[in-house]
């Protein structure tokens, strides 16, 4: 589940109506900024749609031919649609929707057995590395700067939006910690672009991707070094692996995303920093492991986001 940080550090998780409670809370914090004629800078991480997919009857009632799962998986989305309308009523109603920035769009692909095709005949899954795990819609809108119904196939990562913003802020380079894999795509919001001058990289585990423009070089075990490779521009549903067909590129997309993946190894190891780090970086700690939340147990149980892992926590 996607949690919201408040100020005071305490993380706040909710189901249901919980879009619109995050945007109204989102829209007063901007209204004070505007207030004070100050810029703002907000993110909404959705807890929507996610298992264990509770919406109400109201949101879900487009989907009722389908089994229990999906309705309310399909009515979170409902709801998160209907917030993202709430927050752009919000910004129209503060007359500064013009050159107000939104960046919205998916961290992952979609999820098997849900009625309606969820990756749109893309192969795999979340989790996967394959286009259906991987390849999201992204939808951006700043009136001032971007015409409306603008359509790009340019191939561009979450891992741009940083710097993007970066770059629209004015933020200098020296300020920031390299190497930064992602680029900036404040350019294509005036012009379309066709080629990327840099490849995208995935690392999940020990499964990897690396799409240069149409070629995507991919393995589902990076230790074996076995790859598959791809023209997603011809074959955008990943049928027909052509590494032994494209050996030239194969070879020099396997030797560029050996030089990546040793980097990513430096940087877990803290060596993007001039003096290392202070301490080892942590290993990932689930939070049904931290003896702080140890005591909201008993009453988190009834909640039906806890309810299953607190279950199985307790069984291990």
């Amino acid at each position: 589940m996607n949690p919201i940080m408040s100020r005071n550090g305490e993380f706040i998780e909710f189901k249901g109506e919980s879009s619109h409670i995050i945007v109204d809370e989102a829209l007063k914090y901007m209204e004070k900024e505007k207030d004070h004629n100050k810029p703002f800078f907000v993110v909404i991480w959705y807890g929507s749609p996610h298992d264990p997919w509770v919406a109400n009857e109201e949101d879900k009632e487009a989907f009722s031919d389908l089994e229990e799962k999906a309705q309310n998986h399909y009515g979170e989305l409902v709801s998160m649609d209907n917030s993202i309308g709430d927050l752009r009523t919000g910004l129209r109603d503060m007359k500064i929707e013009k050159n107000t920035l939104i960046w919205f769009n998916s961290d992952n692909g979609g999820l098997k057995h849900f009625g309606p095709e969820t990756v749109g005949g893309l192969r795999g899954y979340k989790n996967q590395i394959y286009e259906g795990g991987l390849r999201v819609p992204a939808i951006i809108e700043w009136p001032l700067v971007i015409e409306p119904n603008r359509i790009t196939d340019y191939p561009a990562v979450t891992m741009d939006i940083f710097p993007t913003i970066a770059e629209i802020v004015g933020l200098p380079k020296s300020c920031m910690i390299l190497p930064i894999d992602g680029i900036s795509i404040k350019k294509l919001f005036a012009a379309d672009m066709k080629i990327r001058n840099r490849a995208i990289p995935f690392r999940h585990n020990d499964r990897a991707a690396l799409i240069d423009n149409n070629y995507k070089l991919l393995t589902g075990d990076i230790k074996k070094g076995e790859f598959e490779l791809y023209d997603l521009g011809k074959d955008p549903n990943e049928t027909n692996n052509i590494v032994d067909q494209k050996v030239e590129i194969a070879e020099q997309m396997i030797k560029s995303f050996r030089i990546w993946n040793q980097s990513v190894d430096a940087s877990v190891d803290g060596n993007d920093f001039p003096n290392g780090l202070a301490e080892p970086d942590p290993l990932p700690v689930s939070w049904m492991e931290l003896p702080e939340y140890e005591p909201y147990f008993e009453e988190w149980i009834n909640r039906p986001e806890y309810r299953r892992r607190i279950e199985n926590y307790k069984k291990e």
